[in-house]
């Protein structure tokens, strides 16, 4: 028997959490080899004294192995966000909470939150399997996972490292196309293969050779697709064959605009915006739309250059800061001291002067976080994984993610004295601040100093889950509303505009292509990680295209 259960992102959008399980009678004795049978450890025991071996986290070498008719793989781990993480009190009800014994291995899809944030939930449970994902998920797993551990478990620096070591030496990088054997044993085999999803740099959907018995079967997990066309990334290709298909559908009820299209509405936002005189905010995911929105900012300050933006009121400067330098130069991590609290240096570009036109190659775009800025080095550094048209920028002497005009925020004491400059400098400048659905982060602390200020505006360019800050800016934000931040409430005077195709998921015509473009239409379709009125509309799409297909919303 071949099962798909799901522990996650089916009554909600997050917290994506697959089980593959290939079952079989008496398959003990059949030759496959059963998982150990671990004790669940309290997370605040992970600073405990390992044992010596294999296990690093200091597995009890005395437990026999429990004989069991199971084995399979778990496809993501990840943390519940919104309405989701508020329904779960405390970090108890994080604990993995679904048998692991038979787990052989966690496949990672890519390294955003809700996909892998509880995989120190999953060492703690006593999982001692390899970690399987892309190249470039190998590289920023550890990452991610390291703020993950300071924002949710401890700031012990030991315990961390030791932590990250266990995961390292778990992790199995993949490179893309290519078949990987996760287990052979008797009657039962799982061999998996990662190819590009498009959603963020090293995200991949997964195909599944499993073998029971005599039942075979070829399961794709999409993971997150990205929309096509999305800078920097090849947008995801159909499998070749899926008899069963778990797909996602967080836009799966509606369509994003184009590339050109959201290109220049994305400019004219800036424009409109800026011409106000305030500070255009942005709250970004560091991994993926804070790179995107770089590679699109810089495109448009290449194309129009010269040409105005917006006009400038009395003191329109933009702030200096931190300047990152193109790739083969090291970048200046130290602010210098001043009148201007970010440290600016005059010498780098000329001041916009008052009642002048701010042109596009003045204007001052600021990234405020640490992780953000850690990640956009590594897709630096990852330019082999790029698409054909960033890779061909870079050879005619562009920097799309470290341009003349960006600025990075490290310190904390930087980033507040950028916070309390610019609410009351009013300069035009564009700041991408973490968290993305402003729940926490550096965004924050901008939302409390600028929302009231009507000469202030908000860019949403992702999803927003339900139950989080984001959401409610986004929705009553144009109605004169507040929002809650930190226990108190802010008034939303800022503008707040959306700009929807950015977001790094396919929207519902490319998640119908990508079931079309499969040759035999899979036998089941299960439609997950969405809003239920996405995951209703993806359905009701699907249904009449796919008529011998059984398509189900799994709960």
């Amino acid at each position: 028997m071949i099962e798909i259960l799901h522990h996650g992102a089916v009554n909600g959008v997050t917290g994506s959490c697959h089980e593959l399980r290939l079952s079989i009678a008496d398959i003990g004795a059949m030759g496959v080899c059963p998982r150990r049978d671990r004790p669940l450890v309290d997370l605040g025991l992970l600073n405990s004294q390992a044992t010596k071996g294999s296990d690093p986290l200091g597995s009890d070498p005395t437990l026999l192995p429990a004989p069991s008719s199971q084995s399979g793989i778990l496809i993501d781990c990840g943390l519940f966000q919104g309405q989701e993480e508020k329904q779960r009190a405390n970090a108890g009800d994080l604990a993995i909470d679904f048998s692991i014994t038979h787990i052989r291995a966690l496949v990672v899809t890519h390294v955003h939150i809700d996909h892998v944030g509880r995989i120190p939930h999953l060492l703690a449970a006593g999982f001692d399997g390899p970690i399987i994902c892309s190249e470039p998920s190998a590289i920023m797993l550890p990452e991610i996972l390291e703020d993950a551990l300071k924002i949710g478990f401890t700031r012990d620096r030991s315990l961390i490292n030791r932590v990250l070591d266990v995961i390292r030496a778990r992790l199995v990088p993949v490179p893309y196309g290519q078949w990987h054997e996760v287990f052979d044993e008797g009657e039962c085999s799982l061999s998996v293969r990662l190819q590009r999803a498009g959603h963020i740099l090293g995200s991949a959907y997964v195909e599944c050779d499993a073998r029971a018995g005599n039942h075979e079967e070829r399961v794709v997990f999409s993971g997150d697709l990205g929309a096509p066309h999305s800078p920097l990334l090849p947008e995801p290709v159909s499998p070749e064959r899926a008899d069963r298909l778990v797909i996602e559908s967080t836009y799966g009820d509606k369509d994003h605009e184009d590339r050109e299209t959201r290109r220049y509405r994305l400019k004219r936002v800036l424009e409109h915006a800026l011409a106000d005189g305030g500070t255009v905010l942005v709250p970004a995911f560091s991994i993926g739309r804070t790179q995107e929105l770089l590679y699109e900012i810089e495109g448009l300050i290449a194309e129009f250059g010269d040409e105005p933006v917006a006009e400038l009121g009395a003191g329109g400067v933009s702030p200096r800061g931190d300047r990152p330098q193109s790739d083969n130069k090291q970048q200046n991590s130290q602010a210098t001291k001043g009148s201007d609290p970010l440290g600016s240096d005059p010498t780098l570009l000329p001041e916009p002067i008052s009642g002048k036109p701010l042109t596009w190659d003045q204007l001052e775009i600021v990234v405020d976080s640490p992780l953000a800025a850690e990640f956009t080095k590594i897709y630096r550094d990852l330019k082999p994984f790029w698409d054909a048209e960033a890779r061909t920028l870079v050879k005619a002497g562009r920097h799309p993610l470290s341009f003349e005009q960006l600025t990075v925020i490290n310190s904390h004491e930087d980033h507040l004295n950028a916070v309390e400059y610019l609410a009351k400098s009013h300069r035009p400048c564009v700041v991408l601040a973490g968290s993305g659905m402003c729940a926490g982060g550096r965004v924050v602390n901008y939302l409390k100093a600028m929302l009231d200020d009507a000469r202030n505006d908000v860019l949403f360019v992702g999803y927003q889950a339900a139950g989080t800050p984001g959401r409610d800016i986004l929705t009553y934000g144009p109605r004169g509303g507040w929002v809650e931040l930190d226990g108190e409430r802010y008034d939303i005077r800022a503008q707040v505009h959306q700009v929807g195709g950015y977001s790094a998921h396919a929207g519902q015509s490319d998640l119908l292509r990508f079931v079309e473009g499969i040759p035999d239409a899979p036998k089941q379709i299960r439609v997950v990680h969405g809003d239920d009125d996405a995951k209703r509309a993806l359905q009701a799409q699907l249904k009449p295209m796919v008529p011998g297909t059984e398509v189900l919303v799994p709960h």
